[in-house]
């Protein structure tokens, strides 16, 4: 994946100048103080957004995106929020079960950590080729962090992934990328 001599600004605030970048495959971890970028650059990945100037090749491949906000439906049961991307009801539920999520519970019944692997299920279970993923772990504490991160590495999907933290990065084994 190519980020080509991008620019991109917020109401004439620039956030890029002549950015470029190359992804490897694999897992990649975007690190930086809040509001260097590291959500535009995601949104730019899976063309959310347009770069003002420069280019942004992904490779034709199709995009999950996870975004900071766990935008669950709270109308709807966990295992149903899931269900919304795919129609794979048993491997939904196996995936429930493995990040210890009871998919009958409402959104309202969760923690911030129980929501956020809901969401991550989500993500996980779009048939997709490239994982975009803004703070996955918040609300999670270590060890749960060190288990889910083991889960993201398992679906063998190039993945980009902002975060704050190097311990998320190295639980990743994760390529990092400074912005």
């Amino acid at each position: 994946m190519k980020v080509n001599n991008v620019s991109f600004s917020y109401d004439n605030k620039p956030v890029f100048e002549d950015y470029s970048l190359e992804i490897e495959e694999g897992i990649t971890c975007l690190m930086g103080a809040s509001g260097l970028g590291k959500t535009t650059l995601l949104k730019l990945l899976g063309g959310l957004l347009k770069p003002d100037e420069g280019t942004v090749d992904i490779g034709g491949r199709k995009v999950s995106f996870m975004f900071q906000e766990d935008r669950l439906l709270p109308w709807l049961s966990v295992r149903d929020n899931v269900l919304l991307v795919t129609d794979r009801e048993k491997e939904t539920d196996e995936m429930l079960c493995e990040l210890g999520i009871d998919g009958n519970l409402r959104i309202d019944e969760l923690s911030g950590g129980m929501a956020r692997r809901v969401a991550l299920a989500r993500c996980l279970m779009f048939d997709s080729d490239l994982l975009l993923m803004d703070e996955p772990f918040k609300g999670m504490d270590s060890e749960l962090i060190i288990r889910v991160a083991g889960f993201i590495r398992r679906q063998n999907k190039t993945a980009v992934i902002s975060t704050h933290s190097l311990v998320e990065a190295k639980a990743l084994d994760a390529e990092v990328i400074t912005l």
